[in-house]
């Protein structure tokens, strides 16, 4: 998809005429927009749930206000949603917590639907200056900008409603604020149309791989091979050779600490395994001390205790270190896994099952799988050399479906970049788009101010101190 496309085939040109914003990161702005204060476009409001008025659960993910399912109601969830803020539709979330240490994030949110939300997140409510829509966008692009990092206080650089209050903000005349919101919307309808195709095909290329990786580390290779009953019922028949062995018998438990804190942060999540934190692009919680957290070495199994039942674990190939709330495991004399059949191997659909029926806990968002407990779990091992072929044949077997997930992965970073790029250019008044927006059909229906329950994967991690 080219952005001649995206732009309706017309060439958007500049404004006639600018001026000086006094803004470094600004530049020039159209010479007939108006600057305001924060204050003058947002009004702070913030209504608790106080007696759970409200119960529709919402939660901010990548700059979108979603429905949050009650099955994904997982993490760090209150005991009860009294705690939480009333929003309504038109509202403007903002997270304004921890600037210093997360660049990466989206931190602007438009509200679509009433619910309730976390009150350690903003509320504004647009003034008659601003529309709920274009009040958004300005705040989008200073998020998109990083502009508005340089407007955090204290030690962490959080954001209140002061800061916002002081925002200088260009605005132009109502009716262009919605020409703007107009074009933008269609541009982002044809954006995210490319994006979920992309990760539809991702999803279907990841399916193929776990079947691939599934059938070959529980049935082996050889499809003519001699099958037992295993004696387990999710596990089911496996290669007559192979042998299991309950997990106590493979791995002991290792409780490592670090003195210092200064090793290398290790991430266990669903989707990557161990990797470390300064791959991940993810908002995870960053404790003020690192010191007696788990040390995890090349070779250990981490689990994430708390999304055990994910799958959030892997076999490490890093030095570092993980939360104190995972646990760290290591195989005994003799080594009977290969590091990476392990990782494959405990990583599959029955184990997850499996992992589920022994954690324990009163709720999904409160399920940990303990050490005594993942010790009971049995451990399909076959002979080392099988295992190696099994890997060897894995690798080979999903390397073109790796090779097309990066390209389809990049093509969304790409499309992502563009659409950031477009938004900036817009709403900072580089590009006018009057004329283009008035040639839009009719009707425009925005999949953003779609209200649909929040979907995809995502990616959940550390946990400090739970």
């Amino acid at each position: 998809m080219s952005e001649k496309r995206l732009r309706n085939t017309n060439t958007l040109m500049s404004y006639p005429k600018y001026k000086d914003s006094g803004q470094d990161w600004l530049g020039k702005v159209p010479a007939h927009w108006v600057l305001k204060p924060g204050q003058a476009a947002f009004s702070k409001q913030k209504i608790s749930n106080a007696g759970l008025k409200e119960k529709t659960v919402l939660s901010l993910s990548y700059g979108h206000i979603k429905i949050k399912a009650l099955d994904k109601q997982h993490g760090l969830v209150p005991e009860s949603y009294a705690t939480y803020q009333i929003v309504d539709k038109g509202n403007i979330i903002i997270r304004g917590t921890d600037l210093q240490n997360d660049h990466t994030s989206l931190r602007i949110g438009l509200v679509h639907t009433p619910g309730i939300i976390t009150s350690a997140y903003l509320c504004l409510m647009p003034r008659n200056t601003v529309s709920p829509e274009y009040g958004f966008q300005i705040l989008h692009t200073f998020d998109l900008t990083k502009a508005i990092y340089r407007y955090g206080i204290g030690l962490r650089q959080n954001l209140d409603h002061g800061e916002i209050k002081r925002l200088p903000i260009f605005l132009p005349p109502l009716n262009e604020q919605a020409a703007i919101v107009r074009f933008l919307d269609h541009a982002n309808q044809k954006i995210e149309g490319f994006i979920r195709a992309k990760k539809k095909l991702i999803g279907l290329l990841n399916e193929q791989k776990q079947a691939i990786i599934q059938q070959a580390v529980t049935r082996g290779l050889n499809p003519d091979v001699k099958l037992k009953p295993s004696g387990i019922s999710w596990l089911g028949d496996i290669p007559e050779h192979w042998i299991l062995m309950r997990a106590k018998y493979v791995y002991k438990e290792i409780d490592d600490r670090t003195k210092t804190g200064k090793e290398e942060q290790l991430s266990v999540s669903h989707l990557t395994g161990v990797t470390p934190r300064s791959e991940k692009n993810v908002t995870m919680f960053k404790a003020e001390s690192y010191i007696g957290h788990k040390i995890c070495k090349p070779g250990d199994l981490a689990i994430n205790t708390m999304w055990a039942w994910m799958a959030a674990l892997g076999v490490s190939q890093y030095e570092g270190i993980i939360s104190p709330a995972y646990a760290v495991y290591r195989q005994r004399s003799p080594v009977r896994l290969l590091n990476d059949f392990a990782d494959m191997l405990l990583r599959t659909h029955p184990y997850k099952s499996n992992y589920l029926s022994h954690s324990t806990g009163v709720r999904a968002s409160r399920l940990r799988l303990y050490p005594e407990e993942f010790f009971k779990i049995f451990i399909i091992i076959p002979p080392i050399k099988e295992q190696k072929q099994i890997v060897e044949f894995i690798k080979a077997d999903t390397s073109p479906r790796d090779d097309a997930i990066t390209r389809a992965e990049r093509e969304i970073a790409l499309m992502q970049e563009y659409r950031a790029r477009l938004t900036a250019d817009i709403v900072t008044g580089k590009l006018d788009v009057r004329e283009a927006a008035a040639r839009l059909p009719e009707v425009i229906e925005s999949l953003d101010s779609v209200p649909d329950v929040l979907d995809g994967e995502e990616e959940f991690d550390e946990v400090d101190g739970e």
